[in-house]
């Protein structure tokens, strides 16, 4: 089991909290309010500015699918595009039709729909990829955001720490404050850093290889769907299909094409 995207980031907070205490700096140290402030209002507004606000207002739902996302599983996909090729094969195209409203993928019922439809195989690819591509563009808008704060962060941090160099200039005649005022002063740069690669950074990580996963899982349904237009063998669907995944996760052609069968006897039984 992959290591979740919340589980990560909370591994790699604990580690740098453990190596904070146990090199005898205090977790308080780092609640700096000022720093803060420059830090995450800084980063998100200069995010806002950079993004757009329609862009800010999909954070907490991008949040909620970076953590709990899961990697589609193409055999499963698999093995349902080679049970509609076996029976578009056995009964016709036509019989698809009761098999739609059972598909709970938006972009294989559709798909499958304009097959069942009598749609040209060219204007069903069309169509399907545009698909994609729409998809492609809302994902990368997401990841974006993300990937703009990861850069806008340490620069916050830096602008942080400048400014509090400068309190600190400003009171050399008080030698006794300058010790935790220059540690004041960094703790901004450390935020800023530590947010942009234990957050920011991350989470456009996270969501980049969702959205990548996801085109390839459509473009997987894209060749099945226009395969069992074209009344491709079960076995040959596949075994075109099966070079989307990776060999341990394949299953035969000869049992993906069994499986329909076996269901039928199971029925009969």
């Amino acid at each position: 089991m992959k290591i979740s995207t919340g589980v990560g980031i909370g591994i790699a907070f604990v580690g740098i909290l453990m190596g904070a205490i146990m090199g005898g700096t205090s977790p308080a140290s780092f609640m700096d309010i000022p720093a803060i402030l420059i830090i995450f209002l800084g980063t998100g507004g200069t995010t806002a500015a950079s993004v757009g606000p329609e862009a800010m207002r999909r954070i907490p739902a991008l949040y909620k699918i970076a953590i709990k996302g899961k990697t589609p599983d193409m055999a499963e996909r698999v093995s349902l595009l080679v049970s509609l090729a076996e029976q578009a094969r056995r009964e016709g195209l036509l019989a698809l039709d009761e098999r739609v409203n059972q598909i709970e993928d938006e972009f294989t019922r559709k798909g499958l729909q304009l097959v069942v439809d009598g749609v040209d195989p060219d204007l069903v690819r069309d169509v399907l990829e545009a698909e994609i591509d729409g998809m492609v563009a809302r994902h990368h808008i997401g990841a974006a955001t993300f990937t703009k704060a990861g850069g806008f962060a340490p620069t916050m941090g830096i602008v942080g720490t400048v400014m509090g160099l400068v309190h600190v200039l400003q009171n050399l005649s008080a030698p006794s404050t300058l010790g935790p005022a220059i540690s004041s002063a960094f703790v901004a740069t450390l935020l800023g850093i530590g947010s942009a690669n234990v957050i920011y950074l991350p989470v456009a990580g996270r969501l980049e290889g969702l959205s990548k996963s996801e085109v390839e899982l459509r473009m997987l349904t894209l060749d099945g769907i226009l395969a069992v237009q074209a009344g491709d063998n079960p076995r040959v669907v596949a075994e075109k299909l099966n070079s989307y995944i990776a060999p341990i996760d394949r299953v035969s052609s000869e049992e993906k094409a069994a499986e329909p069968e076996q269901r039928e006897r199971a029925e009969a039984a």
